[in-house]
């Protein structure tokens, strides 16, 4: 038999990262012990009551079957008082808040439900390669747009609008943005909304990591007007560490949010009702909780900058999210050698930025999900591997 795969294959590779943990378990296997600073899963649990909701649901012997396509009432009311308490933005739970089984799936929904061959995407570069991937399937063809560090990591509306952008017809932003950790304000979010409405644009924000290292979460949708243009992504993987629970949401108008409901309620079958019950807790965690989550990230990145340093990169201390992102010095070709040469001199895997894009080539990426000692252990590695002395 030769039985090939579907042509549109040829337009994407395996994950990276998929890829990379394929080198670091052959690398352990061989007794090499490396510290994996590149993936941001998040190394703490969820809240106390979170997991008691979970058992205590998955205990009762009806809990077990196939679930609504919309999430339970008790969930969609959860994020919609979750998004009023901290964002400031009023969503009626009935028909402008669908949970996901995690954000990824929603980009692909998303992407299925609105793009097609002929139609043309706006991507960030650098930005989360899962945008490229989902709208390089639907036969849609992307069109970059780079961000840059002199601007803040903000795209030049102006310049996109000197474009033909007859034919685009969806645009993927991602504020606070990964992986570079910058920041949107409103002002900016009212230029991208009257943006998106003289060239007839669907806005989508990515929005997982407005909770880490940031005094002020923000919604695109909590801009006046914006709901007419765009939907929201957001996720509790990063916020609420729950990244293996899969549990995300899209937000957004009712008619916008229907033809991404019309196209998932055919791939799935709803998600499990205890994990959905559990999410309820979660999203009912006082602000206590996040400070004392945020306390621990403040004390990590300390440790990250300690290792850019060590490294001569150069970052913003003022970035957010769960990442420290930081320029390689000129002496590497880019990104990519900086992160070899660490990972085989000093077993120590850090993710580089090249793989968000042609605009991260010269800077690296390190997650501040791993313990302290890690940390430690990594910044002595590096040391011995430099021959620095402590």
């Amino acid at each position: 038999m030769n039985i090939k795969p579907a042509s549109r294959m040829n337009l994407v590779q395996e994950y990276y990262f998929s890829t990379k943990l394929k080198q670091i378990a052959d690398m352990r296997a061989s007794g090499i012990d490396v510290l994996n600073l590149g993936i941001g899963s998040p190394d703490l649990p969820p809240s106390v009551e979170t997991i008691d909701a979970l058992t205590d649901s998955a205990a009762h012997p009806k809990h077990h079957a196939y679930q609504s396509y919309v999430g339970i009432p008790a969930l969609r009311e959860g994020f919609a008082q979750f998004y009023q308490k901290f964002y400031g933005v009023t969503l009626n739970p009935v028909n402008e808040v669908l949970p996901l089984i995690g954000s990824k799936e929603g980009i692909m929904h998303i992407a299925m439900a609105y793009l097609e061959a002929g139609d043309e995407v706006l991507v960030p570069n650098p930005g989360y390669p899962t945008y490229r991937a989902a709208s390089l399937l639907t036969g849609a063809t992307v069109v970059d747009y780079d961000l840059a560090e002199e601007n803040g990591w903000l795209p030049d509306l102006d310049a996109l609008a000197q474009r033909d952008l007859s034919k685009v017809k969806l645009m993927w932003v991602n504020y606070p943005h990964m992986p570079t950790g910058a920041q949107a304000n409103t002002a900016f979010f009212e230029k991208l909304r009257d943006f998106a409405i003289a060239h007839n644009i669907l806005i989508v924000n990515d929005n997982p990591y407005s909770f880490i290292l940031n005094d002020s979460p923000q919604s695109i949708l909590a801009v006046e007007g914006m709901k007419e243009v765009a939907i929201e992504l957001n996720s509790l993987s990063k916020s609420h560490n729950m990244a293996g629970w899969r549990m995300g949401v899209l937000v957004g108008n009712a008619e916008l949010v229907s033809h991404v409901l019309r196209f998932k309620s055919n791939m799935d079958s709803g998600m499990f009702l205890p994990l959905q019950m559990a999410a309820v807790k979660a999203l009912q965690n006082p602000q206590s909780w996040y400070d004392s989550l945020n306390e621990i990230y403040r004390q990590r990145q300390t440790k990250v900058f300690e290792i850019m340093d060590l490294l001569d990169c150069k970052y913003d201390t003022k970035q957010i999210g769960m990442f420290v992102w930081a320029k390689i010095p000129d002496t590497y070709t880019n990104s990519y050698e900086l992160s070899d040469e660490i990972l085989l001199g000093s077993a120590v895997f850090i993710t580089p930025g090249g793989i968000f894009g042609t605009a991260g080539e010269r800077y690296i990426r390190i997650s501040l999900c791993a313990e302290i000692t890690l940390f430690d252990q990594a910044i002595q590695r590096i040391r011995q591997s430099k021959g620095i002395c402590s």
